[in-house]
C-alpha cells in the first residue's frame, strides 16, 4: 500500500487472496488477524453462502457497487479488502473524514484513464460514507452508474437515512450482523495459535475465554484488542496462561481504548447525550469519564453540552444553557485536568433538569414551513418606516407600540396572513415551561384578540 496526496491510499497491484501478505509484528493484533480469504471470515453466513451476492462479488462473478451496513467490528473493511484482491482491479481507499469532492474527482479521472488505456476497473472504498455530505455523495453518481468505479462503501448508520436516494438505488445494500458468541470464540482461538497472531506464546483458559466473549459483545475488533492487552499483561509477568484475573486487569485498558475519529467516538458521545436526555446522571458521568480518560477534546464535550441544553431542556430550565456555556468557558480558560469538574457539574445539571424539546421542535417546524414556501408578505404596519416616502407606501402606518399600553401587550397581527394562528412553540408542562405555558396562553389571547 502506498500513500498518495490528500489522504489517498492506493494499492496498485493487490495481492491475490490466496497468497496473503503477513502484517508486521508491531501492528495491532486485530490488524494482523484480519481475514485474507473468504474461508477465514467468520459470521455473516447469510452473505457468504454459495451464490450469495457478496460471495459472487468477492469471487469475481459480479460487478455491482455495494453499501456495507453494520455495527463496528463485523467485517466491513475486511470485505472491502477482499474485493480489492479480485482480478487486476485497481484499489483506492478514501476516508469520509478527510476527503472531499476534489479528491473524489481525482479518483474518478484516474479511473477513467485506467479504463480507457489499460482496461482496468477501479474499486473505490469509502469508509464511514454516512459522513459524506449530499454534495460529496452526488459527485459519485455518474461514475457509479456508468460503473467507471466499483463503489464499496462502509457505514455504521442505516443507509436509508444517511445515503442519498440516487446512490442508494444504484448500490447493493448488504447488512452485516454482530458476531455470534461462537464466532468470537473461533476468532480468539485462531488468534492465540496463528503465527500472525500470538503464535502459541500463551494459552487461554476456558473461563477467561468466556469473559472475553462477553466483553466483545459481537465486536471482533474489541475481542482481539482485549485479548492482546491480556496477553501483554501475562507475558509481562513471565506467565503463559491468560486467566480471568489477567483479563480483568486488561479490561480497563482495553475498554478505554477509544478512536476519536472512529466508531467509539460517536457511540460514546451518543450514549452520553442520551443518558442526559434520559435523566440518568450516573450513566452520564460514566460516559463523560470514558471520554476524558480516553483523551477526548474537552471542547467537543462542552459544545455537545451547549447544544443539548437548548435541544432537550430549553425553557424547562433556562439556567441549563447558562451552566453549559459556563462550563465551556472554564474549558477554554482553565483546561484539563481541572475543567473536568466543571464538565461534570454541567453534566449533572443537565441530567437532573426537567426536559423539553419544544425549542428545537418549534424552530424546525418554522424552517420547514419557510422552505415549503409559507413565507407571505410582511404586514404593512410592521414594515420599516424610517425613510422618506415610507408613509405614502403604507409602511408602518397603524403600528401599535406595546409600551404605550398599560399592560405592555396589544392586539395586533404579527405573522404573514397565511400563518395567522399558527403555533410553533408549544411549551411542555415540565419545569419552568409549566408557568410559561400558562403565560403564553394569555399572551396569545391578548395579541390575537381572542
Amino acid at each position: 500500500m502506498t500513500s498518495g496526496a490528500d489522504g489517498l491510499f492506493e494499492i496498485d497491484e493487490p495481492e491475490p487472496p490466496a497468497a496473503p501478505e503477513r502484517g508486521p509484528a508491531t501492528a495491532p493484533l486485530a490488524a494482523r488477524m484480519r481475514p485474507r480469504t473468504l474461508d477465514e471470515v467468520v459470521g455473516q453466513a447469510h452473505l457468504l453462502r454459495p451464490g450469495a451476492p457478496l460471495r459472487r462479488l468477492v469471487e469475481g462473478g459480479a460487478a455491482a457497487s455495494v453499501l456495507l451496513y453494520g455495527p463496528p467490528g463485523t467485517g466491513k473493511t475486511t470485505i472491502a479488502r477482499l474485493l480489492a484482491g479480485v482480478g487486476s482491479r485497481h484499489f483506492v481507499a478514501l476516508s469520509a473524514l478527510s476527503s472531499g469532492v476534489k479528491e473524489l474527482r481525482e479518483v474518478i479521472s484516474d479511473a477513467r484513464r485506467r479504463r480507457d488505456h489499460h482496461d482496468q476497473q477501479t474499486v473505490l472504498f469509502i469508509d464511514e460514507v454516512h459522513r459524506f455530505s449530499k454534495t460529496q455523495q452526488d459527485a459519485l453518481l455518474g461514475a457509479v452508474e456508468d460503473r467507471l468505479v466499483l463503489l464499496v462503501a462502509a457505514t455504521t448508520e442505516n443507509p436509508s437515512f444517511s445515503v442519498v436516494s440516487p446512490l442508494l438505488s444504484r448500490s447493493l445494500v448488504l447488512q452485516l450482523q454482530s458476531l455470534a458468541e461462537d464466532d468470537i470464540r473461533e476468532l480468539l482461538r485462531r488468534a492465540v495459535t496463528d503465527q500472525r497472531g500470538l503464535n502459541g506464546t500463551v494459552t487461554l483458559a476456558a473461563d477467561a475465554e468466556d469473559a472475553l466473549v462477553r466483553l466483545a459483545a459481537g465486536d471482533a475488533r474489541r475481542a482481539l484488542t482485549a485479548l492482546e492487552a491480556a496477553a501483554d499483561g501475562v507475558v509481562g509477568t513471565g506467565e503463559t496462561v491468560i486467566d480471568v484475573p489477567g483479563v480483568e486487569r486488561a479490561v480497563t485498558e482495553a475498554t478505554v481504548r477509544y478512536d476519536r475519529q472512529g466508531d467509539q467516538h460517536y457511540d460514546v458521545i451518543s450514549a452520553f447525550i442520551k443518558s442526559i436526555r434520559g435523566s440518568d446522571p450516573d450513566a452520564a458521568l460514566h460516559y463523560l469519564a470514558r471520554m476524558i480518560v480516553a483523551g477526548e477534546d474537552p471542547r467537543f464535550i462542552a459544545r455537545r453540552l451547549m447544544v443539548h441544553a437548548s435541544e432537550d431542556i430549553g425553557l424547562a430550565d433556562p439556567t441549563a444553557l447558562q451552566a453549559a456555556t459556563a462550563a465551556a468557558q472554564v474549558v477554554q480558560l482553565v483546561g484539563l485536568p481541572e475543567c473536568r469538574i466543571a464538565l461534570a457539574q454541567a453534566t449533572l445539571h443537565l441530567a437532573t433538569a426537567p426536559k423539553s424539546n419544544a425549542v428545537i421542535v418549534g424552530i424546525d417546524e418554522a424552517m420547514s414551513d419557510v422552505r415549503a414556501g409559507a413565507v407571505g408578505a410582511v404586514p404593512p404596519h410592521l414594515r420599516d418606516g424610517h425613510y422618506a416616502g415610507a408613509e405614502k407606501l403604507g409602511n408602518a402606518v397603524g403600528y401599535r407600540y406595546p409600551h404605550s399600553d398599560p399592560g405592555g401587550v396589544v392586539t395586533q397581527q404579527y405573522p404573514p396572513d397565511a400563518l395567522v394562528g399558527k403555533d410553533y412553540y408549544r411549551p411542555t408542562p415540565h419545569g419552568g415551561e409549566r408557568t410559561l405555558r400558562e403565560r403564553l396562553e394569555k399572551l396569545r389571547r391578548a395579541v390575537r384578540g381572542r
